[in-house]
């Protein structure tokens, strides 16, 4: 008798779900276009379609680093850091980060160091036409306070590292403003 009572069960919860496993799905035939768009969610599916377009940003802001990195370009080259005719970019082109490369025009200042050279060390790349690097040749990328004890290895590197990072980040700031 309990036997008969599970399989009665059984097949009664067998029977409900598969109804409401019919229920959950949509409706079919002629009308079925106009049903499943009108019970469609409110955004796409498509990931490239949530990303929203607006031109003008970006030509703001390329305006606003141009604005930028001119007024930084001018106040380095007021403190000694770039020579007259130097540009910025040119000057920073492979290093990644501005902030970067603004510390290590202030280390170099500061430690009395070749600007190219630590560039050469920062980037892994080796500077051309610059024999006076000292140390072995690069290899690899270097961090700033790395780089400084690989050319000047008598210096507190970390604390000369984080004053050029400081005075670099002034330097972003108020080029900002």
């Amino acid at each position: 008798m309990k036997r008969y009572w599970i399989a009665i069960v059984a097949v009664a919860v067998g029977a409900s779900l598969s109804a409401a496993g019919a229920a959950a799905q949509a409706p079919a035939g002629a009308g079925a276009g106009g049903a499943t768009q009108s019970s469609s969610t409110p955004h796409s599916y498509n990931p490239i379609k949530w990303v929203k377009k607006d031109p003008k940003t970006t030509n703001t802001s390329a305006d606003v680093n141009a604005t930028r990195n001119a007024k930084l370009t001018s106040k380095l080259q007021g403190q000694g850091l770039l020579a007259p005719n130097a540009d910025l970019n040119d000057a920073c082109s492979p290093i990644k980060a501005l902030g970067e490369c603004v510390a290590a025009l202030h280390a170099g200042q500061n430690l009395g160091l070749d600007f190219n050279c630590l560039k050469s060390k920062m980037t892994g790349v080796q500077a051309t036409g610059n024999a006076s690097c000292a140390g072995a040749k690069v290899r690899k990328r270097l961090a700033l306070d790395e780089a400084i004890r690989a050319l000047k290895p008598g210096v507190n590197a970390k604390a000369e590292a984080k004053n050029a990072e400081r005075q670099s980040a002034a330097d972003l700031r108020e080029a900002r403003s």
